[in-house]
């Protein structure tokens, strides 16, 4: 049985928790628990990028090739 995929991006998650606890917090900088979402929206970003990066040199020549005409 295959993995069932997340509705919304794990990204977009972490974007709104931090959204939602960055509003209800007096002082964000020294809040560990906004940090640790930070932290780990930031990984998450790193894995998207590294992804696409892997991507397009798996790709080779043929994406260059293919974008440029």
């Amino acid at each position: 049985m295959a993995k069932k995929r997340a509705a919304e991006p794990e990204e977009a998650k972490l974007r709104k928790k931090i959204v939602a606890k960055r509003t209800d917090h007096d002082n964000p900088k020294g809040d560990s628990a906004l940090r640790s979402l930070r932290k780990r929206l930031k990984r998450e970003q790193r894995k998207r990028r590294a992804l696409a990066q892997r991507k397009k040199q798996a790709a080779g020549s043929k994406a260059a090739a293919t974008a440029s005409s």
